[in-house]
C-alpha cells in the first residue's frame, strides 16, 4: 500500500493510481478569490474496472451505488467546503470511503419473530379500550 492509496477499511484498499482527481472553481460566495481559484475536487473512481474488489464486492457495489455511478461506470464524488484544495481532496476522499464503505456493508439476516401471548392481550385489551371511549362519545340513546 503507498502513501496516497485510500483505505476502505476490512481489507479494501483502493489504489492512487485508479482514482482520477480534477480541480475546478467552487461556486457559492468567496470574493475575488472564487473567481481565479481552482479549489472544488472531483474525484472519479471506475467501479466497474477496479481490481480493488472480489466480483462479488464489485457487484454488490454497482447495485447498491446504481443511482451514484456513470454509465461509464464510474463513483463520481465532489468536495467544495472548504476554500483550500487540499482540504477539498481530503473531504472528498473521506466521502468516497464512505460511500464505499457504506455500499459494501452486508446486512443482518432478520430472523422473523412472532407476537408473544401477552403483547396480543395488551394490543387487545387497548383495542376494548379505545372502542368503549369511543362509544362514550355518541349521542345519547332513547334509553338514556
Amino acid at each position: 500500500m503507498s502513501e496516497g492509496d485510500l483505505e476502505v477499511g476490512r481489507g479494501v484498499v483502493i489504489p492512487e493510481a485508479e482514482i482520477r482527481e480534477a480541480a475546478s472553481r467552487s461556486s457559492g460566495p468567496g470574493g475575488q478569490h472564487v473567481n481565479k481559484s481552482n479549489t472544488r475536487v472531483t474525484l472519479r473512481w471506475n467501479v466497474a474496472d477496479t481490481e480493488a474488489l472480489s466480483p462479488a464486492e464489485r457487484a454488490r457495489l454497482m447495485r447498491r451505488l446504481d443511482t451514484r455511478i456513470t454509465l461509464a461506470g464510474e463513483l463520481v464524488v465532489h468536495a467544495q467546503a472548504h476554500r483550500q484544495r487540499s482540504r477539498n481532496r481530503e473531504l472528498a476522499r473521506e466521502r468516497l470511503a464512505e460511500l464505499v464503505r457504506e455500499g459494501l456493508a452486508t446486512r443482518r439476516q432478520r430472523v422473523a419473530t412472532r407476537p408473544s401471548r401477552a403483547s396480543k392481550r395488551r394490543v387487545l385489551a387497548e383495542k376494548r379500550r379505545r372502542a368503549a371511549l369511543k362509544r362514550q362519545r355518541g349521542r345519547p340513546g332513547a334509553d338514556d
